[in-house]
């Protein structure tokens, strides 16, 4: 009889699993639900334009064609995907088309924003590397930076970042869902959707925030000394033009490193998962839709090779 019950339970079990989800987006009027799908739809088509408006210029130009740039034009072609990742289904959700998307569905899409998130990490600490060997090394920073290692910690960058979430995403895979499925976001994030399971989240918890520590807080570490090196190097440099010209092949990377880390670090870094889901929302706009749109001007505008190709471009058509 017991044994009976028991195949009742888990038949129970299986039948109220939850396999499908609905992303709550973001609730309001009918008005100020159009007013986020056009920010958000003029966003994405910027950023998708801006990052390849990057790309174009530095291989189409011989004297791009440095390790500088080949970082620059991994983070644009990044950028392009991380966006696209989160905010086409977003938009889809906030027009009421399709809220509804699969848990395969949901794990892909988490997987492959965090994987990119991840990459963008190491992409931006090496892109710091690159920046300390050609300011501190600039005799031998051809020698130092050569195609080989670019090509290495590019490559490298991209690797560690997609193997890395596979853990988390694993263990999300083996949670169980029995209700309620209304994800509080406009895409799969780890936090607002683990809170739905209704099995043990400890492990998945742990491992996202080991992640969080060895992916953010790693690359920040290898950034921050690289800065400091470069700070101090460019203090020692006696004329003040001098001063200016090295600090303006660094002063764009700066830039996207603070507005980066400073969303994500607060996302990210914590050791629990179930708090202020409405002020997560609210920064991960932040970090996965103005941070993609800021990427490209602030290198166009802030960076002079890039502004005068551009500009050279313009004229010659």
């Amino acid at each position: 009889m017991g044994q009976m019950d028991q195949m009742t339970n888990e038949g129970a079990q299986n039948q109220t699993k939850v396999m499908e989800f609905i992303l709550l987006g973001f609730p309001g009027s009918h008005y100020m639900q159009m007013f986020i799908f056009i920010i958000f739809l003029i966003m994405y088509i910027l950023t998708v334009l801006g990052n390849i408006v990057i790309i174009i210029l530095v291989i189409s130009n011989q004297h791009l064609h440095t390790p500088m740039y080949f970082f620059l034009c991994n983070l644009s072609f990044l950028e392009i995907w991380y966006i696209t990742a989160s905010v086409p289904k977003a938009l889809a959700t906030i027009l009421g088309w399709n809220k509804a998307i699969s848990s395969t569905g949901c794990i892909m899409q988490m997987y492959f924003v965090f994987s990119l998130g991840c990459t963008e990490y190491f992409l931006l600490s090496v892109m710091a590397y690159d920046r300390y060997l050609a300011i501190c090394y600039p005799l031998r920073y051809t020698t130092l930076m050569n195609f080989h290692l670019s090509s290495m910690l590019a490559g490298g960058s991209w690797l560690c970042g997609f193997i890395v979430i596979s853990v988390p995403a694993l263990l999300i895979s083996r949670l169980t869902f029995c209700g309620p499925n209304v994800i509080n976001h406009f895409y799969c994030n780890i936090d607002s959707w683990i809170i739905l399971a209704c099995s043990s989240t400890y492990d998945v918890e742990m491992a996202a925030f080991f992640i969080s520590i060895i992916v953010i807080l790693g690359p920040c570490a290898v950034t921050l000394l690289s800065y400091i090196y470069i700070i101090s190097t460019i203090l020692r440099i006696p004329s003040a033009k001098g001063k200016q010209k090295a600090f303006s092949t660094c002063s764009s990377h700066l830039a996207v490193v603070v507005i980066w880390y400073g969303s994500t670090i607060f996302l990210y870094v914590k050791p629990s998962k179930r708090t202020s889901l409405e002020m997560t929302k609210l920064v991960n706009i932040l970090s996965t839709v103005v941070t993609p749109l800021l990427n490209p001007f602030i290198y166009t505008l802030r960076n002079k090779e890039v502004k005068d190709t551009f500009k050279h471009k313009l004229c010659f058509h």
